[in-house]
């Protein structure tokens, strides 16, 4: 009987996300974790959000630039999803 611990598979990742999470800040841009170093604070019409400097960066250079740098985050989330999913599938087919 599960008495309310967090028990199984998901345990040591669950640890390693809030773990992990109390170093890094959410970027509403690239929507990824950030180290609080790589990160600015900026107003925004909806209220203050974290935004990290790369990407604060990106911005100020041409459209190109600008679209190159959203095609490789996109490219990274996706790799970076891909690979959690996999992670995931593979220690289902374990049990």
């Amino acid at each position: 009987m599960n008495d309310g611990k967090m028990t199984g598979l998901f345990q040591p990742f669950l640890c390693f996300i809030i773990y992990a999470m109390a170093d890094t800040l959410f970027c509403y841009h690239c929507r990824t974790h950030h180290p609080k170093e790589e990160m600015r604070q900026i107003e925004t019409k909806g209220g203050k959000r974290w935004r990290c400097i790369k990407s604060i960066q990106a911005t100020k250079q041409g459209r190109a630039a600008r679209e190159a740098f959203g095609r490789q985050m996109s490219a990274n989330n996706r790799a970076e999803a891909e690979s959690k999913a996999r992670l995931v599938l593979n220690a289902a087919k374990q049990i």
